[in-house]
């Protein structure tokens, strides 16, 4: 009975240690959180996506321009 409770011992320490690593490196993450370089990467990454698909939008209303001028 001893090894049992020695082997639930040794699973809940490493249970409870992977859930503080887990909760350890995602506390930047969260809204209103602290973080490195999340926000900044965040705001980046929005930035290239609004600069794709405002090229996007120029290239189709170039394209439906064109074809509206052409078909008579």
């Amino acid at each position: 009975m001893g090894t049992v409770w020695v082997v639930l011992g040794i699973f809940v320490a490493v249970a409870g240690s992977a859930f503080g690593v887990v909760v350890w490196r995602g506390r930047g993450t969260r809204v209103g959180g602290v973080g490195g370089d999340e926000p900044v990467a965040g705001r980046d990454a929005r930035v290239r996506q609004q600069r794709y698909e405002a090229e996007r939008h120029g290239d189709q209303g170039g394209t439906w321009q064109r074809g509206r001028e052409s078909g008579g």
